[in-house]
Parts: structure tokens; sequence; C-alpha cells
């Protein structure tokens, strides 16, 4: 059963996700490249047929952690999982459960809807969260390598193919 700290997202939420969003690029040393904005955030997670959804963790009434997650698919398993994007509590709030909460709701998810994986990525850096993720059985997938597109590479394979 999910820790009552922990619920979906709602639309008055999103002002305090970009917030945690932006101090996760902090803390990822990455803060120049999040350009994520309210509106953009709510327009993802509200819409008719959403391509985002999330979760929260709140601590007396204050949203103090935040899953953001969207539906991938295994070809081999033959249905959905789900990828999470971010999570993040914030650090006075680390130690509580919170986390593996978040963490918790989303693999309630995965057996609701009958999804096959629920899967992320870490920074190799990040040793405490690698810990974390290793004291609840996920097991790294150290054989692949994660690709990426953005910007004036992403810009020109579009238009030069």
């Amino acid at each position: 059963m999910t820790d009552p700290r922990v619920r979906r997202v709602r639309p008055d939420d999103v002002p305090a996700i970009v917030a945690l969003v932006e101090e996760l690029a902090e803390y990822e040393r990455a803060r120049h490249e999040c350009r994520l904005t309210t509106e953009q955030l709510h327009d993802v997670l509200f819409r008719p047929n959403a391509s985002l959804f999330g979760h929260v963790a709140e601590v007396d009434g204050r949203v103090v952690g935040v899953a953001l997650w969207f539906l991938n698919f295994s070809t081999w398993r033959g249905t959905h999982g789900i990828y999470l994007e971010d999570l993040f509590v914030q650090p006075d709030h680390r130690g509580g459960g919170l986390g593996r909460a978040l963490l918790q709701a989303l693999a309630e998810e995965c057996a609701r809807q009958g999804y096959a994986r629920l899967e992320w990525a870490v920074l190799n850096w990040n040793d405490p969260a690698i810990g974390f993720y290793r004291s609840l059985g996920a097991v790294p997938m150290d054989e692949w390598t994660v690709f990426r597109l953005t910007d004036d590479a992403l810009t020109r394979l579009g238009r030069d193919g």
C-alpha cells in the first residue's frame, strides 16, 4: 500500500515540481541545461492524452519530492513499462523513506497495469543514489550505453537526414 505522504500530481503542484526539477538539475551539475517552465510541465501532465505522469511526496502539506515518468514499451515482453525520468527528494527530507515510497508507488502502478518493467538512469558518480537503488534490488544495465541527440545535432539529423 502506498505511503500516505505520496500521491499523484495535481495541477496546483506544478510550480513546486518545477522548483524541484531545478534543484535536481543543480544537484546533477547541469542547472544551465534546465529550461522547463510551469506552462510546459502543466501542458504535458494535464492535457488530454497526457504523455507525462507524476507522483509527489508531501511533508506537512509541502511538496518535497517528485517522481516524473512516462510509458515505454518492451518489444521483448510485449507490454509497456514505466521509465522514470526524474526522482528527487529535497536533501533535508532524505533518509525518511520518501524516495522508496515514490518508487513503491510506481511499482504498484506497474503491478496494477500489468507493466513489465520500471527503469531509469543514474549518473555514474551518484554513489548515494546507486547504493539506494541497489538496496531495493535494482540492477544496473552495465552492458547498455545511453545515447542522446539534442540541439544542433538533432536539428541537423532531422533536417538533412
